[in-house]
């Protein structure tokens, strides 16, 4: 199955949780299309891209869209969370930005969500990560990616300063993919 990413580290994090699956990225099947994320939800930007690559690739294919939701910003980023300073904006820029916007409040609560959708040209899977924590005061660790060095746990350590196994027992794409691959097993045993 195709996952629709060139990111290396979603990449990794899904291979390795869906390791009975082969799964292989667009850059594996030649595939140069940046799917638009124009939907509102994160299960609506998922479920568009699986859609799209499948009629690309005509394979199995596997989406995900996810991202921070700050209580204190309602919710906010959201959907937007990769691009909401715009398309050069670094992690850097977007967690400094994230930090000094939630100094301004009390509440630090935030939590991570991510749907991760398999299409195969009929049917729709979809699971579901959510991560509960809280943004910190300042950037920490050097694993990871995206927000994962603002992202604390309620143990107060960030998603950045955890091993990669550490990281792929608790993230929200790994609860997502570990719900999908629950749901894939069951669909293949009642076909």
């Amino acid at each position: 199955m195709i996952l629709a990413t060139n990111n290396k580290g979603k990449l990794k994090e899904i291979k390795e949780i869906l390791m009975e699956y082969q799964v292989s990225s667009l850059k594996d099947k030649n595939i140069n299309v940046d799917v638009i994320e124009d939907q509102d939800t994160f299960l609506g930007n998922a479920r568009k891209k699986a859609i799209e690559i499948y009629n690309i690739a005509h394979e199995d294919t596997i989406a995900d869209d996810s991202g921070l939701c700050i209580t204190a910003l309602d919710g906010f980023p959201g959907v937007l969370t990769h691009r909401f300073l715009g398309d050069n904006a670094t992690d850097k820029d977007r967690n400094e930005y994230l930090i000094n916007e939630v100094n301004k409040h009390d509440d630090r609560s935030a939590k991570v969500v991510c749907n991760l959708v398999f299409y195969n040209g009929k049917d729709i899977i979809v699971g579901e990560g959510i991560l509960d924590g809280f943004i910190s005061k300042e950037r920490r660790g050097k694993n990871g990616f995206g927000f994962d060095e603002i992202f604390e746990l309620p143990n107060g350590m960030t998603l950045a300063q955890l091993n990669p196994e550490e990281k792929n027992e608790i993230s929200a794409r790994a609860l997502a993919a570990k719900d999908l691959r629950k749901k894939l097993k069951k669909y293949y045993n009642e076909r």
